[in-house]
């Protein structure tokens, strides 16, 4: 059924969609999940960039791993769901096995990573934390603070369900105490950080009030832990503008990075506390995008946690360059980090961060020490001796100093929102 999966993606295209129609329901392929032009090699560079930065973090090659491009939580094993053909995530953390004893998975898209802890909900090797909005059929309609885990995985499955209208002051307040808490009972090796950007304020499908700077500050306490860290990105509708303004706007900084991929839909939102809480752990990362529908906004999110983490936050100026593409995207501000309005009112008491804390909080004390693993086979590396030893040359998103990126010429239609260009 995978391979039977697989195949069709490599051949189904708009034009031979009728020939395949009859497996559109089996694989969930319809309004979120629609056939385009070129979606098997979408696929593979977004599952392609996450594996390329495990393999760098399996063998030492970096700390820190970045693929805006990935990031696509909700994606099953044989089917799409939720604007997501193939999860990266899933397959990069199966790679991650091979090499650390205990992989955390953190999740701060709006939605629930429901794919991710669906793959290792039996298992005590991977802890999934997702934090998001909970109730009123918001989809995937998973995450409540009971789903736990089984067997093996029990209390292994960590779910922090929010209400809407979520600020800074209340996300903070649930997520420091409780990645602290798991940090200190499943003590892992490598973290996988999902950075969905639709938690943002403003964003077109969430109903969070996130700032920048308080999601920003969650992915920095994250990298603090010090152990290695995969980042993914995420969705995105016109990837060759998101990630050429993330990627250009840093390295014009002439700051070091490892970045696999691009794109995004809402970026300026995004809270940047949970970036610098996430970073702040010190622990190796590999972080990943994920939602976000404001595509200017997901631009500047992105753009400011990979100064994040790479350690050059206080250094990235908020004025956005005047040669800066698709400069106008930006306006009437041109910063990096304007204010967003406050658009929900904020459903989330203090009783209720206070219950949901303790909850959560209370399940974790039943996991007594950290998993060890036992003696056993461990599947061949994905990689040859060769493709390693290549990870160590410069990737082609290092390019030389005299370089000058293609030109390009705007017009509305390459984005998806249209709507009025203020936050």
């Amino acid at each position: 059924m995978l391979r039977e999966y697989i195949e069709f993606l490599q051949k189904v295209s708009p034009k031979t969609a009728d020939q395949y129609e009859h497996l559109f329901a089996q694989f969930n392929i319809g309004e979120d999940c629609p056939v385009f032009d070129g979606i098997y090699e979408y696929c593979s560079i977004s599952a392609g960039g996450s594996l390329s930065g495990v393999a760098r973090l399996n063998h030492g090659l970096s700390d820190i791993a970045i693929n805006w491009s990935g990031g696509l939580h909700h994606a099953k094993k044989r089917e799409a769901s939720g604007f997501c053909y193939v999860n990266d995530i899933v397959i990069g953390i199966l790679e991650l096995l091979k090499y650390h004893p205990r992989v955390l998975y953190i999740d701060i898209d709006i939605h629930h990573g429901d794919g991710v802890q669906e793959a290792f909900y039996l298992s005590d090797r991977v802890m999934t934390v997702s934090f998001h909005k909970y109730g009123n059929y918001f989809f995937p309609g998973t995450g409540d603070m009971y789903e736990i885990g089984q067997g093996s995985g029990r209390y292994y499955a960590v779910n922090v369900p929010m209400k809407e209208g979520m600020d800074d002051e209340n996300y903070h307040s649930l997520f420091k105490p409780i990645i602290r808490a798991v940090i200190d009972c499943f003590d892992p090796s490598v973290i996988v950080l999902q950075c969905g950007a639709d938690s943002l304020g403003c964003d077109r499908l969430g109903c969070f009030n996130l700032s920048f700077t308080g999601h920003g500050e969650c992915v920095d306490f994250v990298r603090s832990l010090g152990l290695p860290m995969l980042v993914v990105g995420g969705g995105g509708y016109t990837l060759r503008n998101v990630a050429r303004e993330c990627v250009d706007f840093v390295r014009s900084l002439g700051l070091p990075m490892l970045v696999v991929g691009g794109g995004g839909y809402t970026l300026r939102n995004v809270a940047r506390e949970c970036v610098d809480f996430v970073r702040s752990l010190g622990l190796p990362m590999l972080v990943v995008g994920g939602g976000g529908y404001t595509l200017r906004n997901v631009a500047r999110c992105w753009t400011y946690e990979t100064a994040i983490l790479v350690g050059k936050k206080d250094e990235i100026p908020d004025e956005i360059p005047n040669n800066t593409e698709y400069l106008q995207f930006f306006a009437p501000e041109f910063t990096l980090r304007p204010v967003l309005a406050k658009r929900q009112e904020n459903q989330n008491t203090k009783e209720y961060i206070m219950a949901i804390k303790q909850e959560v909080l209370d399940h974790l004390r039943q996991i007594r020490h950290a998993p060890s693993v036992q003696m056993q086979e461990v599947p061949p590396d994905l990689f040859d001796r060769d493709e390693i030893f290549s990870l160590r040359e410069p990737g082609p998103d290092v390019l030389p100093e005299d370089h000058e990126p293609e030109g390009c010429t705007f017009t509305p239609s390459h984005f998806s929102d249209e709507e009025n260009m203020s936050p």
